[in-house]
């Protein structure tokens, strides 16, 4: 088979891998991209606490470098609304060089993570709560703007509720101006797509409520100037200050975590989209940790991945890491050409956009996949949902993974015990008085801490019997919890003078129980390859414990 370039991928972090292969569709999927990502950066970057220019500063400068260091050949970099969300909390307790400080030590920490080869871990993150934070952040980076929309320009709420209830408050100085340019923004979003889908409807809504607001001169708050200059490298302050690094350290673990989740979710879907080669999660992460550890130094503000950017990349003809790089670079030129343009974009405009995308944010074919598969998964979503709302977003993940994971241990738990009746384990022939002493139990799945208390106490109400045999083919593995349940057992029937027989003993198990020593107690002359076999030894005469019937015995009773 003819090898191809995308079979190799490249193992160096700076080399842009298979650069002028379809040239074409990189320029193409990077222009269409950074018109894309142009209104979004400004958007989040308002919805984050911080000003217009920051958000386009990130866009460049993440984009690129992460495009060069990453691990996905499609990726688009920039500011998110998951993002937003947690750096609008962070902005308003700590201020923004703060952020860029703790920017820096998230970009450390995601660095260290793709060094350690922590990439796949994300795959472990439940559906419910992925489905859970996704939903919370949308409602409120929608909430977010009512300010904005409704032209209210009061102080930025640290909390959800509080900022929800101090805009309700204030709707008596509404602003009919605004709420008119956001309904034109949220208008021109939704219909352009079926009048001219190559343009961006955010990008047509944004310069047509521009248009209308400057010629009307419609008194509307506007996001002010944005310098007609690339961004420009420059030094953090208190970066020695170790005091200010420990108070720091949370809101860095918080966005790392959220900018390692968000960007690795992006990287699998932009696989799905596309036939080249796939993601190293693990480069991923340290090239998202170098764009992140890079930009607070030329102003700009933690970054993630961004699905709806990578995607319209991928669909534009995009197919390797140049069109990242031309997406930032087209920002650039934009910033150069259009800058003083700017400074007339209405903030209600901003708005309509982040409600439009915040809607579409929400997963609403997973709520319903929720609601009809299990109600328990869809609890996990709702309790989700719900502290990141209320709360925060790196709280609700925390409470979410605790309660997904005490889920898996409940089903888990659910252990299979069953006392087999004698008509289907006792050979022919076998004596009243011996069948009356043997008590067999199948046992399914593993025995571990979350099974081992029900499996020690059903067995313990067993009637008094001379031998207890337990059929364990079906049992994987065994935790030290389950292996002290066990071997409370032998210690109570061994005291009540039965004997415990053990069959079809897996190679894991057999392993646990040879290093514990309880082997060794139980005694191998109790161990067998099938009941038929341990009820054979206690009466070698029976007409059907000869070789080849208990081979087909075997057969029989433990498959």
């Amino acid at each position: 088979m003819q090898s191809t370039i995308s079979e190799k991928p490249s193992k160096r972090f700076f080399q842009l891998s298979n650069p002028f292969h379809s040239w074409r569709g990189d320029l193409t999927g990077g222009l269409t991209a950074a018109i894309v990502a142009l209104p979004l950066a400004l958007a989040f970057a308002v919805a984050s606490g911080v000003e217009p220019k920051a958000g386009l500063y990130t866009a460049i400068v993440a984009g690129i470098v992460a495009a060069i260091f990453g691990g996905s050949p499609v990726q688009i970099t920039g500011p998110t609304g998951a993002m937003a969300v947690i750096l609008m909390g962070i902005v308003a307790q700590y201020g923004i060089e703060k952020v860029w400080l703790a920017g820096v030590m998230a970009g450390l920490i995601q660095i260290a993570l793709g060094v350690a080869k922590l990439g796949q871990v994300v795959k472990f993150i439940p559906y419910p709560v992925t489905a859970g934070f996704t939903n919370g952040i949308a409602i409120i980076i929608f909430c977010g703007q009512l300010n904005n929309f409704f032209g209210l320009q009061l102080p930025r709420s640290e909390h959800f509720l509080d900022g929800l209830w101090q805009s309700l408050n204030h709707l008596q100085g509404i602003n009919l101006a605004a709420v008119l340019v956001a309904l034109i923004v949220i208008a021109t979003k939704l219909i352009w797509p079926f009048i001219y889908p190559v343009i961006p409807g955010s990008l047509v809504g944004l310069v047509l409520a521009t248009v209308v607001t400057s010629v009307f001169h419609l008194s509307v708050p506007t996001i002010g100037t944005i310098p007609q200059s690339l961004p420009l490298p420059h030094g953090i302050p208190h970066w020695h200050d170790f005091g200010l690094l420990r108070e720091l350290i949370n809101p860095a673990l918080a966005l790392a975590a959220l900018g390692s989740i968000e960007s690795l979710l992006s990287a699998v879907v932009a696989d799905g989209m596309t036939v080249s080669e796939k993601h190293d999660s693990n480069r991923e992460l340290i090239g998202q940790g170098m764009a992140n550890m890079i930009v607070p130094f030329f102003g700009g503000i933690p970054a993630t991945g961004a699905i709806a950017r990578t995607a319209v990349n991928v669909r534009a003809g995009g197919k390797t890491k140049l069109s990242g790089v031309i997406h930032g670079i087209a920002l650039a030129m934009i910033i150069l050409i259009f800058a003083p343009l700017a400074s007339h974009i209405p903030l209600a405009a901003l708005a309509g956009i982040l409600m439009v995308t915040s809607l579409r944010m929400i997963e609403w074919e997973a709520i319903g996949l929720l609601l009809r598969a299990t109600y328990s998964d869809f609890a996990v979503m709702l309790l989700t949902w719900s502290i990141t709302i209320l709360f925060d977003l790196v709280l609700a993940v925390e409470i979410g993974l605790i309660a997904a994971g005490a889920l898996f241990i409940k089903r888990m738990s659910d252990l299979n015990l069953a006392k087999i009746p004698e008509t289907e384990v006792f050979p022919a022939g076998i004596p009243l008085e011996l069948s009356q002493e043997i008590a067999v139990y199948r046992v399914d799945g593993p025995v571990f801490f979350g099974a081992a208390e029900r499996f020690a106490t059903f067995l313990r109400d067993e009637p008094e019997v001379k031998y207890l045999i337990l059929r364990m083919r079906f049992v994987p593995n065994m935790d030290t919890t389950g292996l002290v349940a066990l071997e409370d057992i032998y210690a109570d029937l061994k005291r009540h003078n039965c004997r415990l027989m053990l069959t079809g003993l897996q190679e894991e198990v057999k392993t646990l129980l040879d290093r514990s020593g309880l082997l060794a107690k139980i005694g191998a002359e109790n161990c067998f390859a099938t009941t038929t076999d341990a009820i054979c030894s206690l009466n070698p005469n029976l007409p059907e414990c000869s070789p080849s019937i208990s081979a087909k015995t075997e057969l029989e009773s433990d498959v």
